[in-house]
């Protein structure tokens, strides 16, 4: 063991530990400092930076034994409190920046070393340090980082005042405006606790949990020997399918009975099969982490290989073997049948022009930095409580109570503060572990935190998706009618899987007058990683075919992209993918708004490339389209309470994962109540706990900014209405109370305007309100190398009312961010290679261009809250297909299979 005094925040403190202990463990286990959070563990991600003797290092890589005695540390704690926040904190609230808030500790730290080296930096000064110290984000797309970073140094030079950093409301109005999140100093001061930081508080006598996974993906399991396992310093017990009181299984929920699965094919503990790489077989219950995972190492599975089928096309061979015994590989199918679409031969054979595409969208993973996590224990009713990053809390209690075994009024869920997930947690992951490691092992509490590989080889992936889309049109270039099949490759598990593919069927050709639409949509189980929930869910995986399918039409047509999308985009008289008419049709003139911008970036490229031969320049567009909610009438609820103080409490199950849950009840109910003089300071809420939360449904689907918004409204104009004296002021609590006036008052809310689809045919009103978004990247390709750059961004959107401008901004920013990841290096394929942050492709600052700008057009939604849309997936529908299109205008390379990576731009470069 090594004794250090480190000087820790301007304090002495003395520690003693293994030279080969981490000091991000120490910082954080042995000193509590848990500001100092830990994502990749490998040092790609610098969420763990700190400053060590005037220099920005990633606690996570150094060890003890080469940090000398009396170095000096300092932390995210050293730097501010909440009554008195550094200016970088401040200006992080300020700029929206801690939207998850996990990496939000560590950019401060980088950001802090920064100005103290350079008190007048550039802003590529910043994104050049960023870069060199590994800073990573998922959430912001970078620039508001930025922007904090470049207020920030305003202040500490004495331009501006730090008092001026954050938004003040005025007229007592916060919608619309900066104002920041309520959870905004917690994130960043580093007391924001997440699960991680929640397992170091577990009480005494809890276990810690370590995973056996298979390493194959597909076979017979014949034996799991443990013997020697069970038998490791600090193990209690070494936990299998035999332990599990119930069914053993996730509850898939099946949506549609055309679905030819029972939905309970995912295993908790697998028990005769593995049925993907990463499958758990076992589970580890020990005093520590380390022992866990030492013991779990220990364990022997014997199984007998499989056929394993790693994509679509290769489950549905006609020799494929059934990858469930009893239920075909392609076990789903919901068609697009749309006005006349008998007669689509006959529509084609008369078209004008014709054309097609063959494309395919990638299993995009997560890459959320903080890895999943939670923990479980028996409350004090006598309820299994597991604490996880959920974002269905009431949802998933139904998917795995019965697969734990228990009943319903037996299984609480509360959800963990989240550092991201962007749709994965719309799936259970590790709840059905916790429930039942917590049961096997006589109701001890338990925790469970994976690791970076752990994350990414175990949870679900954007489902791959190959695509063959055909379009006929007039001699105008009117688009008459399009047809064509399309293969959701939804991996080893069903859950989600029809709904997945009915987002296929609504959102091909999304944003443009059809008229005739004749379409296949299939679902096939594979053996590689489960399909869940991913941001855009649906539009991403089609809308990337469909896309640049609008841009070889246009050429097919002779006609510029602009001109042809202008020519087809909806307009009053027509109805969209599913036959609804559009709750509005603000296409034209957002498409009037990028014009002059896309032009004038047209004729700079021209102008670029006459004197470049090996870089060339190139412009895309493309028009993405996403509906909020989940499909029909769909519902909400939440409760608005008058307190003893007269502050209000909100309550909803409206789950955070960066996108501003906390923000969006405060306004939602704020905008209502304000009338009778509530501030937003005296809105208290509690959030997330089935126990105490009515169910919200699952924050997805763009849908909690609509549904659940209009819950807390109804909710705040029930309340405003009983404290309504009737002369223009407004009841106290006390007086309510006197006068018998109820002051506890539940919001609902649904989509009654709405309607399911259609089984034959896709047809119905699924949504209240869509997102409408245009896409224009301009990308830089070198032609020697096949290196792609996106060197700017223009978006214009509509997302009906902007409740709040910072988080509308970052999710914008985040969304197109992950959408140039898509498009160019994101990627779960490679169970070898694509295991690291790294490894699949996360983008890095220098991958998202700081010359980055949005414009609103905001057309009120009537069945908005206050005239608001939904924007989380808006951003990520089509922002890589516009991309592929900047990069055949570039260079002539026409790629429609994403990621276009350099060996594909080279390839296309070869073959145009």
């Amino acid at each position: 063991m090594n004794k250090r005094v480190l000087m820790v925040n301007g304090i002495a403190q003395t520690v003693i530990t293994d030279g080969e202990s981490l000091l991000s463990d120490v910082l954080r286990a042995q000193m509590h400092l848990t500001g100092c959070k830990v994502g990749c563990g490998n040092g790609q991600c610098g969420a763990c930076s700190i400053i060590l003797d005037g220099k920005v290092v990633r606690a996570c890589t150094r060890k003890m034994k080469n940090i000398p005695d009396n170095a000096v540390v300092e932390t995210i704690e050293g730097i501010g409190t909440p009554e008195d926040l550094h200016p970088l904190q401040l200006a992080w609230m300020a700029h929206g920046c801690a939207q998850c808030g996990f990496c939000s500790p560590g950019f401060i730290m980088s950001a802090l070393q920064l100005l103290r080296e350079n008190e007048s930096p550039t802003r590529e000064d910043v994104r050049d340090w960023f870069g060199k110290n590994r800073n990573a984000c998922r959430c912001t797309g970078y620039k508001p980082l930025v922007n904090a970073v470049m207020d920030a140094a305003k202040v500490m030079r004495g331009e501006m005042k730090k008092e001026d950093l954050l938004f003040t409301p005025t007229d007592n109005k916060i919608t619309g405006t900066y104002y920041h999140r309520p959870s905004g100093v917690a994130k960043v001061t580093g007391t924001w606790n997440f699960g991680a930081d929640m397992s170091l508080s577990m009480p005494t006598g809890s276990l810690h949990l370590g995973l056996v996974q298979a390493k194959i993906s597909h076979g017979l399991i014949k034996s799991i020997d443990y013997a020697e396992a069970e038998k490791m310093p600090g193990v209690y017990k070494v936990i299998t399918h035999k332990d599990v009181k119930g069914k053993n299984r996730i509850n898939g929920l099946i949506t549609y009975p055309s679905n030819k699965g029972d939905g309970w094919d995912r295993p908790i503990l697998c028990d005769e099969k593995v049925f993907q790489f990463g499958d758990v077989i076992a589970i580890v219950a020990a005093d520590t982490v380390e022992q866990a995972k030492a013991a779990a190492a220990k364990v022997v599975v014997d199984i007998e290989p499989l056929p394993a089928y790693m994509n679509a096309l290769d489950a549905m061979a006609d020799d494929a073997i059934e990858i469930h015994p009893g239920t075909p590989n392609v076990y789903f199918q919901i068609n697009n049948k749309k006005g006349e679409y008998e007669k689509m031969d006959e529509i084609f054979e008369k078209a004008a022009t014709i054309a097609e595409v063959d494309g395919y969208c990638s299993r995009q993973p997560h890459l959320p930095l903080e890895p999943d996590c939670g923990q479980a224990y028996i409350d004090e009713e006598g309820r299994l409580t597991i604490h996880s990053k959920s974002i269905g809390i009431h949802l998933h209690a139904a998917m795995v109570a019965e697969g734990i075994g228990v009943t319903m009024d037996k299984l609480r869920i509360i959800q963990n503060p989240a550092g991201g997930t962007f749709g994965y947690k719309f799936s259970p992951t590790m709840e059905g572990l916790l429930g039942v490691a917590c049961l096997a092992c006589d109701n001890r509490p338990v925790s469970l935190v994976y690791d970076m590989y752990q994350m990414i080889t175990y949870t679900g992936k954007r489902s791959p998706t190959f695509a063959h889309l055909e379009l006929a049109m007039d001699a105008e270039g009117k688009i008459q009618g399009m047809r064509g099949k399309n293969i959701l490759d939804h991996g080893a598990y069903s859950e989600f899987g029809d709904l997945l593919t009915l987002r296929l069927a609504q959102y091909h050709g999304a944003g443009y007058d059809i008229p005739n639409i004749s379409t296949e949509n299939v679902t096939v189980c594979t053996n590689h990683a489960w399909g869940s929930a991913f941001r855009g869910y649906g539009a991403p995986e089609i809308q990337v075919s469909s896309e640049v399918l609008m841009d070889i039409a246009a050429e097919a047509c002779n006609m510029d992209p602009f001109e042809f999308r202008y020519k087809n985009v909806y307009r009053p008289g027509c109805t969209n993918i599913t036959g609804q008419v559009p709750e509005v049709f603000s296409l034209p003139e957002m498409m009037d708004k990028i014009k002059p911008k896309y032009y004038e970036a047209v004729e700079n490229c021209k102008k670029k490339n006459e004197g470049s031969e090996e870089l060339k320049y190139g412009v895309g567009l493309s028009l993405g389209v996403y509906g909020c909610g989940l499909d029909g009438v769909d519902s909400s609820e939440a409760f608005v309470e008058l307190l003893p103080d007269n502050k209000v409490l909100v309550g909803s199950s409206w789950e955070d994962h960066g996108q501003g849950a906390d923000l969006g009840a405060l306004t939602m109910a704020h905008e209502t109540l304000r009338k009778a003089g509530v501030r937003p300071e005296d809105i208290k809420l509690v959030m997330n706990d089935t126990a105490i939360t009515p169910n919200s449904g699952p924050a997805g689907g763009s849908r909690s900014n609509v549904i659940t918004g209009n819950a807390i409204r109804v909710g705040a104009e029930l309340l405003l209405k009983a404290m309504d004296k009737g002369d223009g002021t407004y009841y106290t609590y006390d007086e309510m109370v006197a006068k018998e006036i109820p002051t506890h008052y539940v919001g609902k809310w649904a989509a009654s305007m709405c309607s399911n689809c259609d089984m034959e045919t896709a047809q119905g009103a699924p949504f209240s309100n869509y997102m409408y978004e245009l896409f224009m990247p301009e990308v830089e390709v070198n032609t020697k190398t096949g290196k792609v750059r996106v060197i700017s961004f223009h978006t214009v959107a509509d997302i009906g009312t902007v409740i709040n401008k910072a988080t509308t901004d970052g999710q914008i920013y985040g969304g197109i961010a992950q959408g140039i990841g898509l498009a160019l290096t994101e990627d779960f394929e490679d169970l070898e290679k694509h295991t690291t942050l790294a490894g699949c492709g996360l983008p890095y600052i220098a991958d998202v261009p700081d010359n980055f700008t949005i414009e609103y057009v905001e057309t009120p939604r009537e069945s908005g809250p206050y005239g608001a849309s939904g924007v989380g997936e808006g951003p990520l529908t089509a922002p890589h297909p516009a991309i592929l299109n900047a990069i055949y205008q570039a260079c002539g390379a026409r790629i429609t299979a994403i990621p276009a990576k350099p060996d594909k731009v080279l390839e296309a470069l070869a073959n145009k």
